[in-house]
């Protein structure tokens, strides 16, 4: 693509706005920002678009929404859905509403029904709503947990999941087929006279929440026991406050202390530098107001409330444990599928779903209770795409479905990661444990002893741009034409290549599929239950290395968790 012609085509054209040309006209001398903007579009992938805000194709901005939305419409009509209409939901970042608004009034001038929520909400409530009012789609504008910089667009499809094939190849389809000139756009006043622009909120909101409470199995330690627990929770600047507080408050949680810092929407994230709660900085001020309040559990969810952070008491130490994303998974897994036995028994085609790169911790709680264990590739989409196939093939039943990156859902009322139902899941399962005389780390404890020491982790090497770009492929290619014989000093057993659907023994030579779909992945199966896993990211600019260990003992199994993690740095900066 000429970079340079379609710059001048951006400062030129009547059809870009004074406000647009002012931005790109401030960078004519700079021939690496014209570059960086127009040097290709913001492509449109599996789940929509993530980008910097900002002028031009690569970028996020009213006119590239536009031109997604006008595709994603294309296809809706192709598909005889337009009267079923498409719900439009958006978080606290720059932009938001006003790229929430574009998306609805493009829609509205194709014909199609936008149902746009009237202020920020999570991404799972959007899931649940596209469900709930029988939407063809749903739009969500959010860049989940990226910097304030960022923001993005995903797409859901009527059954509430992120689009999976084929509908997300048929959107990406019409998508490149448009240029942002293409997109059809009309006012307003227009589409409300039409009956196409219409604001939800609070019908749906109370409905959301019904269902989270109808997931809750042990009420009664709740009436007993959360008058007592001590909740400190930050939303992180972003759209869980009010539905995590509201269903917390509403089962029986009386102390839940909310940062003050954090605790209002704003788009530039102030108090932290990456708004996830992955991140230890994100917890900052939360386990100071934790320490003053005598906190038993310290809870944080990401911007759009899909994420759930979570560090807890250890009554013997006073210290606040983290937990990982696969160990706050594993924990309410192990919680959710034991009390379902035990109230009500188990049913007998129960399934239990991870993602490739979750612990096989999972595994293990599968076996123990009886149930099935399903594997998918990276993204909650395709957990949700799960569920769907449990549905309508009547075989399978799904119990709880996890990934590493801090994201559950409980229950089928949303097809996403939920972290509003994992919150109020956690703090009934601290309840619960609490009548037993115990914390949640002990229950942690106790299930690694009952399991084995499993640790996890990733290691995440951020390479931006278009040479960025280039050197994550170029790991890629050099790890897919050489397998390594061993990775951190264990054996590779077999390596799983998900973009040549080749799983191959490398003692026997056997070669079978992986019964999965085609992604650029690759993973290896190592000794002693070990194992690493390699991706790019499908949002952001990074190549990451997960990886997981089992020990002898927590101590053991954290002393091979950090020399495999040397491992993989010392890797990474060789092929650098």
């Amino acid at each position: 693509m000429d970079y340079m012609k379609m710059y001048e085509e951006w400062t030129t054209d009547s059809f870009f706005s004074d406000e647009v040309r002012k931005e790109l006209l401030a960078i004519k001398d700079d021939e690496k920002e014209i570059k960086e903007r127009f040097y290709a579009e913001l492509e449109f992938g599996t789940a929509g678009l993530r980008g910097i805000i900002g002028a031009g194709i690569n970028r996020m901005n009213d006119y590239v929404v536009a031109k997604a939305t006008q595709g994603l419409a294309n296809y809706i009509i192709q598909k005889g859905g337009q009267k079923k209409g498409v719900a439009i939901a958006f978080d606290s970042r720059r932009c938001s509403p006003e790229f929430a608004d574009v998306a609805a009034l493009c829609l509205a001038a194709n014909g199609i029904k936008a149902y746009r929520f009237e202020s920020l909400r999570p991404t799972p409530e959007l899931s649940f709503a596209v469900r709930h009012l029988g939407c063809i789609a749903g739009i969500n504008i959010t860049a989940s947990h990226n910097p304030p910089e960022y923001n993005g667009y995903k797409v859901y499809w009527e059954d509430g999941a992120q689009i999976t094939p084929p509908n997300d190849i048929g959107i990406m389809i019409e998508v490149k087929k448009l240029k942002v000139q293409d997109a059809k756009m009309i006012s307003k006043e227009e589409a409300e006279a039409a009956g196409l622009y219409n604001i939800i909120g609070s019908e749906v909101d109370d409905a959301y929440i019904a269902e989270l409470k109808k997931l809750v199995i042990h009420q009664e330690c709740i009436d007993k026991y959360g008058k007592e627990l001590k909740i400190v929770y930050s939303p992180l600047h972003g759209t869980g406050n009010i539905p995590v507080r509201r269903v917390l408050k509403e089962l029986g949680f009386e102390n839940v202390y909310v940062v003050p810092e954090q605790e209002l929407p704003d788009g530039e994230f102030p108090t932290v530098s990456y708004p996830n709660p992955e991140a230890k900085e994100a917890f900052e001020l939360a386990l100071k107001l934790a320490k003053e309040k005598d906190a038993d559990l310290v809870l944080a969810t990401d911007p759009d409330a899909d994420r759930l952070g979570v560090y807890v008491k250890d009554a013997k130490t006073g210290e606040y444990m983290c937990l990982t994303g696969n160990m706050s998974g594993s924990l309410l897994a192990d919680y959710e599928i034991g009390q379902i036995k035990a109230t009500r028994g188990l049913p007998k085609d129960g399934v239990l779903v991870k993602t490739i790169v979750t612990t096989n911790l999972a595994a293990c709680i599968a076996k123990y209770y009886g149930v099935k264990l399903e594997e998918c590739l990276t993204g909650f989409k395709f957990i949700g795409q799960k569920i769907l196939g449990y549905e309508h093939s009547g075989k399978g039943t799904y119990l709880f479905g996890f990934e590493e990156s801090y994201g559950c859902l409980i229950g089928t009322h949303a097809r996403d990661k939920d972290a509003v139902v994992a919150t109020m899941a956690l703090c009934e399962a601290a309840a619960y444990y609490r009548s037993l005389g115990k914390t949640l780390w002990d229950a942690m404890i106790d299930m690694y002893e009952r399991y084995g020491y499993w640790i996890d982790d990733i290691k995440t090497v951020t390479l931006k741009g278009i040479d960025g770009l280039e050197k994550i492929q170029s790991i890629m290619s050099r790890l897919r034409n050489n397998t390594p014989e061993k990775v951190a000093g264990y054996d590779v057993i077999a390596v799983r290549d998900y973009d040549t659907d080749i799983v191959k023994n490398l003692k026997t030579g056997a070669i079978t599929p992986t019964f999965l779909p085609k992604s650029n992945v690759l993973y290896y199966e190592l000794t002693d239950d070990a194992w690493l896993c390699v991706r790019p990211s499908g949002t952001e600019p990074k190549i990451k290395f997960y990886f997981g260990v089992k020990g002898k003992s927590l101590e053991d199994a954290e002393e091979l968790s950090k020399k495999f993690g040397d491992s993989v740095l010392e890797m990474i900066n060789y092929m650098i």
